[in-house]
Formats: structure tokens, sequence, C-alpha cells
């Protein structure tokens, strides 16, 4: 049995426009196993830290996920989508000239602690055994329910109008585009999520995860 089959928890760097299970896939056809997955969803937009589990490793994924999480990115003011971010294109275009920096920051207090929060509806949840991102694409609107999340901090780190970048520590199943879109609807302006990186899961940091290119490299090494 190799390594990857006893179990190995491997630190990818996912590369932008990728998803989480093409990262999966990749290793997999890397390694030559199949038990392979990954420890918490990012979206083709996000970049960052993805744990991936192998082998054995693959029964600790629940743990892995239930660990808190951090990200930084931002956030464009001043418009919303219908995905929250930049999978779609910006619409309801609003001014920002009367927000100061002062009110902006302020905002972030509304939602920090446990909080509730709705899902968006382009998100890979199960209604009904459908995910609702497939039933909003065909235009059926899905009523999501909010649901408690903890956001242990929400700061601002600069503001270039209409950009304001940020760092969130948060619980699992916290939606960053959702709350990209709330403070938007918070401030009156809307906003949506334009970048968004992984830094932490728990106890792993994104310094020290390797790339894919790093990690084939590792395996033709061996």
């Amino acid at each position: 049995m190799n390594i990857y089959e006893e179990g190995q928890v491997l630190l990818i760097n996912k590369p932008l426009q990728w998803t989480s299970f093409d990262a999966v896939r990749k290793i997999r056809n890397l390694i030559r196993i199949k038990k392979v997955g990954h420890a918490g969803t990012l979206d083709p937009l996000a970049t960052g830290l993805l744990i991936i589990c192998t082998g054995k490793f693959t029964k600790r994924i629940n743990e892995f996920m239930a660990q808190e999480k951090e990200y930084t990115g931002s956030i464009t003011l001043g418009a919303t989508t219908p995905t929250y971010d930049l999978e779609s294109k910006p619409e309801n275009v609003k001014p920002v000239d009367g927000l100061t920096n002062d009110k902006i920051r302020s905002v972030t207090q509304e939602f920090t602690g446990p909080i509730l929060q709705i899902p968006p509806a382009h998100s890979a949840i199960k209604v009904d055994g459908k995910r609702v991102y497939e039933l909003a694409r065909q235009g059926k609107e899905v009523k999501l329910e909010p649901r408690p999340v903890t956001i242990h901090s929400f700061e601002i780190t600069e503001i270039k109008m209409p950009v304001v970048y940020f760092k969130v520590v948060c619980s699992t199943g916290t939606y960053i585009r959702s709350l990209a879109n709330d403070f938007g609807e918070a401030l009156g302006c809307g906003a949506y999520l334009s970048s968004l990186c992984r830094t932490r899961i728990g106890n792993f940091s994104l310094s020290d995860a390797m790339t894919i290119d790093e990690f084939e490299k590792s395996i033709v090494n061996r």
C-alpha cells in the first residue's frame, strides 16, 4: 500500500478558475488512487487553501470541515450581482459618494458574532435532491432558510473606493459571498464579492500549501 492509500493530508493552493473538484480530480490522477476528497469547497473565483485528504484519511474530512476558516479578499460597493460575486454581471448600480470610511468600518459590527445568514441562490446546497444553483440557472425561485453562523472577526484592511479589502475569521458554513451582499445592503448601496482567498483552516495555513505544479513535481521526485 502506498503512502497515499495509507492516508495523507495535502495542503493545496487552489488556482483561480478551478473548481475544488478539479483539484481533487487532478490529484487523484497524479497519485492513481480513487479515495481522494476535499475538506470544504472553494468557489471557482476563489483561491487559497484547500485541504485534500487521501486514502484512509478521507475519514477525517468532516473533522477538518468543522474547523474555523480565515479569508482575505475584496468587496466592490455600488452594485449587486445575482451570484453575489463576479460569476455574473454587476447590476443595480448605485452611487457610493456619500459613504465615509467610518461608516464602512462601523457596519462590519452588524455582522460580527453569531448571525443568521441566507446562503446564495447560486450555491451547491441541495433542495429536494437538486442543487440550488441548477434551479437558479433554470430561472426557478428557491426559498432558502437563514442559517446560524458565527463571524469571529470582520476587519476592513484597506479602502480604495469603490473597493474595500477585508479579513474575515468565521465558522464553517459561512458564505463570504452572502456576507458581501448583506454588507452592501446594510450600507444601502449594494455590493458583491470581487476577490477571495482562503488563508487558514483551523491550524492549517496557506503559507504551508503547495501549488498543483509543486505537488506534481514532488511526486516525480519521490
